[in-house]
């Protein structure tokens, strides 16, 4: 079994250069595969491999400044889901273009998943904004949810901003995978003149972890080889049309919008 594993945290990253060589070295001897995106706002990883050999990467990334409270969302799987390890350098922990939207900067409230759980269970008046991708909703997502269609992150910009004047007083819970798109959406909208926005904690992959599938439909859309997650955290078999991004029955069926194709 393979264990994975994804997290970020902000920070104000320094010699990037040369932590970029040092975990590429560290990772590799040890056979991880991956990425990991290191930005002056910190940094974002997936990895997996070995469970002892992921745990000593994970400690090693913890002794550098800022990153202590580094904490990782866990899943198995019993193929390695990635094919290579990447650690590249970017402007960006995840690319949005809004220089100070990011809890370096803006700070935005938080709802654990419990929390979440009890507003559905209760019944409560909230709009529910998930800003992943189109194509990722379509594989699942909570019940009742609001989105902006988008074709990449950064759509959000424009999107929110129609937004403002219906529901800039209205309770708003974000969510998205793992909870780094929505360090960046939450801050913004708060930036924007939104009054009441907090962000899931961990987002989707924490709430299947503490509270299972209940209100939420569907699988987890994720970006490796598994496609998709179920509320279990186990891949859900699904392939993956890697020109349209839809999401098919099997690694090898023919994409209903291409259909003279068909991907492992």
């Amino acid at each position: 079994m393979f264990l994975n594993i994804a997290a970020y945290q902000f920070a104000h990253l320094n010699n990037r250069e040369a932590l970029q060589s040092e975990l590429l070295t560290f990772a590799t001897e040890r056979s991880l595969k991956g990425t990991i995106l290191l930005a002056p706002e910190g940094i974002n990883l997936f990895v997996a491999g070995e469970e002892l050999s992921v745990r000593e990467l994970l400690t090693l990334i913890k002794k550098l400044p800022g990153l202590g409270d580094l904490t990782a969302k866990e899943s198995w799987s019993a193929t390695q889901p990635f094919t290579r390890m990447l650690v590249r350098l970017k402007k960006e922990t995840i690319a949005f273009g809004v220089e100070k939207a990011n809890p370096l900067h803006t700070q935005a409230g938080r709802i654990s998943a419990k929390e979440l759980k009890a507003w559905y269970d209760s019944d409560k008046d909230f709009i529910l904004l998930d800003t992943r991708n189109e194509f990722e909703i379509e594989v699942g997502a909570f019940k009742n949810t609001q989105h902006l269609n988008m074709h990449t992150f950064k759509d959000f910009i424009q999107g929110i901003e129609e937004k403002l004047p219906e529901w800039r007083t209205k309770p708003i819970v974000t969510v998205c995978t793992g909870g780094i798109r929505c360090e960046k959406a939450a801050p913004f909208m708060n930036m924007l003149g939104f009054e009441n926005v907090q962000q899931l904690d961990g987002g989707i992959l924490k709430y299947f972890e503490e509270c299972g599938s209940e209100h939420y439909q569907g699988d987890c859309f994720v970006f490796d080889k598994r496609v998709a997650l179920n509320a279990e955290l186990e891949p859900t078999g699904h392939g993956l049309c890697w020109d349209c991004q839809a999401v098919l029955e099997h690694p090898r069926a023919k994409c209903p919008r291409c259909p003279a194709k068909s991907y492992a």
